[in-house]
């Protein structure tokens, strides 16, 4: 069984090494305009897909880390970063498939609440360790941070209540050495 810090997830299971995978690539980019366009150009021009994206500033003014998670197999993936190398503005690209990482997604959800329904909404965030951060006779909005898996579990426990928005930051990643 693969530890879920140390390699891409299985796309789907069982298949060989050489099978499609999930993979998160970091990529360290100075803080310019324009940078962003070529970074979602690369993968929209060689017919890559993009399943989540995350920017944002790091401890430097000067520079951001991009986060991002797409699907292929080892000989795509190795594509991917030797050609997000080759681009101007771009500092270091990590494939967190060979390494350690921790990760981490945040969601905000609101879920349909009723008098009935509120305790036990309440009782599944308190379990998870999520928060409520917005109270409405008909709904309440919680925040959820988490891996993936438990993101994914805490959204499919809500559905059975109703969930009437969803919106999610995609995954953010470190490595851990």
């Amino acid at each position: 069984m693969r530890d879920f810090y140390l390699s891409g997830e299985p796309f789907f299971e069982g298949h060989a090494a050489n099978s499609i995978m999930r993979h998160t690539i970091s990529v360290l980019v100075e803080n310019k305009f324009g940078v962003l366009t070529r970074v979602a150009g690369l993968f929209s021009g060689r017919g890559y897909n993009i399943d989540t994206l995350n920017v944002g500033p790091t401890q430097d003014p000067d520079t951001s880390r991009m986060t991002i998670v797409t699907r292929g197999d080892d000989a795509t993936i190795e594509q991917i970063v030797k050609q997000l190398q080759k681009l101007i503005d771009v500092l270091q690209v990590q494939d967190f498939r060979e390494q350690e990482y921790i990760d981490r997604e945040l969601v905000l959800v609101k879920v349909a609440v009723d008098s009935k329904s509120r305790p036990e909404v309440m009782q599944i965030t308190d379990i998870f360790r999520s928060k409520i951060v917005d109270v409405q006779p008909a709904s309440l909005t919680i925040e959820i941070t988490g891996n993936e898996s438990k993101v994914e579990k805490f959204i499919e426990l809500m559905k059975t209540f109703g969930i009437l928005e969803l919106t999610r930051t995609g995954k953010v990643a470190l490595p851990r050495k």
